[in-house]
């Protein structure tokens, strides 16, 4: 579970995003950080059970860094304001699509998870999939179960029809995505239960037919088992 002094922690960061409170409150980080890469390595050890390709990953290469990149940014704020993981094969920087978990205070941690920033050669192998045989995609991602939890639904979308499909395609909606992210979203009460963990596995394991899917889809990644 989560310290709820991790999440002090983080609401002072957003209110003192600074170099040298960061500096003088360095324990308290290091505290929060390792709480967290507990967590972490406890859901992550969970998901190899489930999914062979985590098995010779190691948690803190899953670990997002604190620092922003502010080299190209306008916000020169030095510090994120939350804790970020990304589970793939070999850590964060996977390639794939992973099961992502970020814990940030005031309810707005979540897992999440799905198509996200496609090359053009994968946007445009997910519509012809779609268009071929939506029924494998819808009956993942309209299952009753899996609405149920994740309820929260991002992805840019295009205004008009995408180039080569008919505006009245049975379909269109779907082939309009450019990406589609599903989210859970937690309380800060339910982030410091002791069946946090539990609950994040639980969200996986919903998530996980569409995170194969979209790798195989998508990346054409099928060592998915």
């Amino acid at each position: 579970m989560i310290d709820p002094k991790t999440l002090h922690f983080l609401t002072q960061l957003a209110q003192n995003n600074q170099k040298e409170w960061f500096h003088e409150n360095k324990e308290q980080y290091d505290a929060a950080r390792k709480n967290f890469i507990d967590l972490s390595s406890e859901v992550l050890e969970q998901l190899k059970t489930i999914q062979a390709n985590l098995i010779h990953t190691d948690v803190k290469k899953c670990i997002l860094r604190i620092n922003r990149d502010i080299r190209f940014s306008k916000d020169k704020r030095p510090y994120k304001t939350y804790l970020g993981a990304g589970f793939g094969p070999g850590g964060k920087s996977s390639g794939l699509a992973d099961f992502y978990l970020q814990i940030e205070p005031n309810g707005k941690s979540f897992l999440g998870g799905g198509l996200w920033a496609p090359s053009a050669q994968g946007l445009a192998n997910w519509r012809q999939e779609i268009d071929y045989d939506p029924s494998r995609l819808k009956g993942i991602i309209e299952d009753k179960t899996f609405r149920n939890y994740f309820k929260e639904i991002s992805g840019s979308k295009l205004k008009t029809k995408p180039k080569g499909y008919d505006a009245d395609h049975p379909e269109i909606e779907l082939l309009r995505y450019k990406e589609l992210f599903f989210f859970k979203y937690y309380s800060d009460m339910e982030v410091c239960q002791p069946d946090f963990i539990d609950e994040i596995v639980r969200g996986c394991i919903l998530l996980k037919p569409y995170l194969d899917y979209v790798n195989e889809i998508v990346f054409d990644d099928q060592n998915l088992s």
